[in-house]
């Protein structure tokens, strides 16, 4: 028989991504908002908080920047960055950022990172004049991997007003490196990571050159991930796979934040009903789930990514309000995660 404890148990390691929108005029206030969405979240219970990291929207700009806030905010959650793309960052120098904010954060942080460099085209002249464009992105994360583990760059000490010092990555943090999350969307990434050691976060847009359905596409991403999956260091890490997903339910919402919830979610079912090329990539999307806590629960129940293993994060939509926010955290907490851990239990028991 599974009791409480039991089903509470079978709740998936759940985390929240927001991209920290704002008013044109008032950054501020959309940051102080997203802030507190971030205690509420702590509050309510869940795993995990990460930031988007957006460049030439009103959203954070600078991932890293709004954690060093929210340290300071929350005490428990961990924190996340989800994710900040590297093409447009020095390697050193972002290891730097990661070790201090998770120093501040008493070793809350996942490090999430991808290959991307969006909107280049339009960012390209205001960046450092002696960079490659041609560079391969997997080197940079390779640099950067090798800066986060803070290896001593030489044999004699340096001489600071602190006295003579190792000269490597400061602050170190051993740990860290073990806590890097790799935003993947092709089979390229999905088997770098894995074969480095390295944690999956997997968004709401798969590789349809995989299967003709998201779910397939992702499930098969998985699958080869855990296959080929190979501690770094022999260590001991084991792999780990977190799947975002858009969740809209309506238990506790108002007449209008139903309203509004549907037309959202079908006004994103048109875009992304069908599979769309998008130079020599096709790519398939995961529909929103939009619903009652039950209906929700079952759709996650019958994902073929959520094998008992899989993490999850719910992605919250763009330029919602912040009550509508809290109440999708609300319903998500207390009223889906237990419906998931029912059905688990449930499943359980049939197969045994």
């Amino acid at each position: 028989m599974t009791t409480d404890t039991d089903s509470h148990s079978l709740i998936p390691a759940t985390g929240i991504i927001v991209a920290g929108t704002y008013p044109e005029h008032d950054p501020r206030a959309g940051l102080e908002e997203t802030l507190d969405l971030f205690a509420y979240a702590e509050e309510l219970g869940f795993d995990v908080a990460g930031v988007r990291q957006r460049h030439l929207e009103r959203g954070v700009s600078s991932a890293l920047t709004f954690l060093a806030a929210v340290t300071q905010r929350t005490s428990r959650i961990r924190l996340e960055t989800d994710v900040i793309p590297l093409g447009y960052e020095t390697p050193f120098r972002l290891a730097e950022d990661f070790a201090t904010v998770d120093a501040l954060s008493g070793g809350r942080l996942n490090v999430g990172v991808s290959t991307s460099a969006p909107h280049a085209d339009l960012l390209r002249a205001l960046g450092r004049p002696d960079a490659d464009p041609g560079a391969d992105p997997f080197e940079l994360i390779s640099r950067f991997l090798e800066a986060l583990e803070g290896h001593v760059l030489g044999a004699d000490p340096l001489s600071t007003p602190y006295g003579p010092q190792v000269p490597r990555i400061q602050p170190h943090v051993p740990a860290l490196r073990r806590r890097v999350w790799l935003g993947g969307g092709s089979l390229r990434s999905v088997r770098w990571a894995a074969a480095r050691g390295l944690k999956l976060l997997l968004g709401n847009v798969g590789d349809g050159d995989a299967a003709d359905t998201f779910e397939e596409a992702q499930a098969i991403h998985i699958a080869e991930y855990h296959r080929l999956f190979t501690s770094d260091d022999g260590g001991g890490d084991v792999p780990e796979v977190a799947v975002e997903r858009v969740i809209l339910p309506i238990d506790t919402a108002t007449a209008a934040q139903r309203a509004h919830y549907a037309a959202y979610a079908s006004e994103r079912d048109v875009r992304t009903a069908q599979p769309v090329t998008v130079g020599s990539r096709r790519i398939v999307f995961q529909r929103d789930l939009y619903g009652t806590a039950a209906e929700i629960a079952d759709r996650l129940a019958s994902d073929p990514s959520f094998d008992g293993r899989t993490e999850l994060r719910v992605a919250l939509p763009y330029g919602f309000a912040l009550e509508e926010y809290r109440q999708i955290l609300f319903d998500v907490r207390h009223a889906v995660l237990p419906l998931v851990a029912a059905r688990t239990a449930a499943a359980v028991g049939s197969a045994a």
